[in-house]
């Protein structure tokens, strides 16, 4: 995931699972408990080096599909 700052300077998490996306990025387990943690230890302001807390409404629905998708019983996969 990224950092992106808008006009209005709102700072928000972005998925970027295919790693295409410029500046600094930030890797988390695609599960509801690691982003959980993420989100309780502020973890994101300091990964990405952004002031204040992003927000984070981007990530947790990415996280949440990929929650509800079904498995192929393939290897794990991961998410940026």
């Amino acid at each position: 995931m990224v950092a992106e700052t808008d006009d209005a300077g709102v700072t928000r998490l972005v998925p970027d699972p295919r790693h295409l996306m410029p500046g600094r990025g930030a890797w988390l387990h695609p599960t509801g408990g690691c982003l959980d943690q993420a989100l309780r230890r502020r973890a994101f302001g300091r990964a990405l080096r952004v002031g204040a807390g992003p927000d984070p409404a981007a990530v947790v629905a990415h996280v949440e599909a990929h929650d509800r998708a079904p498995t192929t019983g393939g290897a794990g996969t991961t998410a940026g």
